[in-house]
């Protein structure tokens, strides 16, 4: 028996002829003829929009295989299909869908939302604002089927599931002006993402009230924004934060005049740093609060003592009510500390600091907020083989000292630290007393002698006139070199000036103290010409010991000049000699006069004759 099917279709709701499924049209076409009454299907059909045609299929032998499984199979397809095609409408009049996670992937939400394929989420729909799904494998959640994609599968919509669930609320919170919370997702062109229960886009410039830098710093955080723009059709939300804190500060600004005045002390907070100072928001109007009003000590940046955000008290030294300018003080806040300083730092007291910084000069080291003192770099040890500072000490060290000096109307403080080690001046005399011959290095050589180094802090000054016995040393390089190890003997030490005298010819007999020995006035001795002089010529009688020949004593027997070239040899006689100034006066005239008292004597002995002339003299003479 077969059964004839009239299946009805509305020309309003014509069906989806793309659907892989066969159509409930297509499969009527093959069903079987029968003989038996068949059922008049206008009885169970649903009512339709227009007058519906019935058509009486025609049957071949070829339809025989068509069952009721066909039947129900065509049947279910085209209730899906206008599921879908209700689901597909514009968002003003969209349904919202309830279906199951089935996976995420790289880029999409895999949901199953009970229609013939699966449908997908976009995955930036579903991030939070550290970039993390919010959905897992399992959950439910509520979407829009915005369409069928050709390629298989359906397009799903969160953002418009949320924004339908919420709108009520954002147009509400429009009218009214009310403030709504959101989270910041992320950055986007122009400005940021905030989820107020739908993504809403809140521009730079709609952020603060001043502009700001670094939109990624409010990214996560949970912020109150005004909703200024809205377009339902399509799905549009702007926000604006800057609206609410304007309305907040000039509510602040007015109860904080009323309270403003000079020597008021206020709570604020820092919101900006610069290199002069820090600006602090007293409650709608921001004060600045200068680097030197900071601290009483020194300060390189205002961000060694505060921070943005930190919430401080502050004193308001002045208040132009006409321009709204506020100065602060921070250090106002406690006393001066120099004022009873030198009750506190008494001279000679030890005491303990931290080194704030190193110069070329010494060290500056706080004792305290505001307290400082200079360690000049000659109170740092008792060597002078530092060359800097820096050898000893470096910022941030912990230090003890001892109090030189105060100076609270300078407020300056001289401190030592080389005080608090043994002074090697104090015992010097016993340990190295005149006479000792000592051996050291000598650091430094100068025009007026060479230092010599006998022990660490300890140096001693051979004058240059204390370095030979013998030769006349314009400069002590003539004799000593840098760096090298010498001899000399101490001459004498004055501890209270830290100075020690030094002598390297002492290591040698004193050559005129030789010569005085040995001579007396009226000795003749033999002497070679060094050099000359106007008043006379200056003769090396002895090594190391010179004579002056005056020109006056110069001259021949005859009385004519004698030839004084230097370099040529006399005989000279010894006229003068004083042995405190080492000075000998020479004669070359006299020893003339004596050699010829002594050449009549020499050739009057020989002979007896009593016939000899003084012509007979001379010839012997010049012979």
């Amino acid at each position: 028996m077969s059964h004839v099917l009239n299946p009805e279709q509305t020309e309003s709701n014509p069906l989806n002829t793309e659907l892989e499924t066969p159509t409930l049209e297509a499969a009527t076409e093959h069903a079987e003829p029968s003989n038996e009454t068949t059922p008049n299907p206008e009885a169970n059909a649903a009512p339709a929009a227009q007058p519906t045609a019935v058509v009486e299929p025609e049957t071949s032998a070829d339809d025989s295989d068509f069952s009721m499984e066909d039947f129900a199979a065509a049947l279910e397809s085209f209730d899906r299909e206008q599921a879908a095609e209700a689901a597909s409408q514009s968002f003003d009049d969209a349904a919202i869908v309830t279906g199951t996670v089935i996976k995420l992937t790289d880029k999409h939400v895999v949901v199953d939302v009970g229609l013939k394929s699966e449908g997908m989420i976009p995955i930036e729909q579903v991030l939070d604002h550290t970039g993390q799904p919010k959905l897992k494998a399992g959950d439910q959640v509520e979407v829009v089927v915005e369409r069928e994609e050709q390629e298989g599968g359906y397009l799903l919509s969160f953002d418009k599931a949320q924004r339908h669930r919420v709108w009520d609320v954002i147009e509400k919170a429009a009218n009214e002006k009310t403030p709504v919370k959101g989270i910041v997702l992320g950055r986007v062109k122009g400005g940021l993402t905030v989820d107020i229960g739908t993504k809403a886009f809140l521009p730079g410039s709609q952020l603060e009230v001043r502009p700001v830098r670094n939109l990624d710093a409010y990214i996560g955080q949970e912020i109150e924004v005004r909703v200024i723009k809205l377009n339902k059709k399509r799905g549009n939300v702007v926000v604006s934060r800057k609206e609410i804190l304007e309305e907040e500060q000039t509510a602040k600004r007015g109860e904080t005049l009323e309270n403003l005045e000079e020597g008021t002390i206020l709570t604020g907070v820092v919101k900006n740093l610069t290199d002069y100072g820090a600006f602090v928001d007293l409650g709608g109007i921001d004060g600045l609060l200068h680097i030197t009003d900071m601290s009483w000590g020194r300060l390189t940046h205002p961000r060694d003592l505060v921070n943005v955000g930190d919430e401080i008290q502050v004193k308001v030294l002045k208040f132009d009510k006409d321009k709204q300018r506020v100065s602060l003080g921070f250090k106002q806040l406690t006393p001066d500390p120099w004022l009873d300083a030198v009750e506190r730092y008494p001279i000679g007291a030890r005491v303990r600091g931290r080194v704030l910084s190193v110069t070329d000069y010494g060290s500056f080291v706080e004792l305290e907020q505001g307290i400082e003192g200079l360690v000049h770099v000659s109170e740092m040890t008792w060597s002078k083989r530092m060359k800097h500072p820096s050898k000893m000490v470096k910022p941030g060290d912990e230090v003890e000292t001892v109090i030189l000096a105060v100076n609270p109307s300078d407020r300056r403080i001289s401190l030592g630290m080389k005080q608090l080690l043994e002074n090697p001046w104090e015992n010097l005399t016993e340990r190295y007393p005149t006479g000792t011959e000592v051996e050291g290095r000598v650091r430094n050589l100068t025009d007026f002698g060479a230092f010599i180094e006998i022990e660490d802090g300890i140096d001693g000054l051979v004058h240059v006139s204390n370095l030979s016995w013998t030769k006349r040393v314009k400069h002590p390089s003539e004799v000593l070199k840098k760096g090298e190890k010498v001899k000399a003997v101490v001459l004498g030490v004055e501890p209270e000036n830290r100075r020690l005298s030094l002598g390297v010819k002492q290591l040698q007999p004193d050559v005129w103290e030789t010569f005085f020995a040995q001579h007396r006035v009226g000795d003749v001795v033999h002497g070679k010409v060094l050099r000359s002089a106007q008043f006379g010529s200056f003769v090396e009688i002895a090594e190391g010991v010179e004579g002056l020949c005056h020109v006056s004593e110069a001259t021949e027997a005859d009385g004519t000049p004698a030839k004084m070239d230097v370099g040529q040899e006399h005989e000279f006689k010894i006229i003068k000699m004083n042995q405190d100034e080492k000075k000998v006066g020479l004669s070359l005239r006299a020893v003339g006069e004596e050699a010829s008292r002594a050449d009549v004597e020499a050739y009057k002995a020989p002979v007896s004759s009593s016939t000899t002339t003084l012509g007979d003299l001379m010839n012997w003479k010049r012979q």
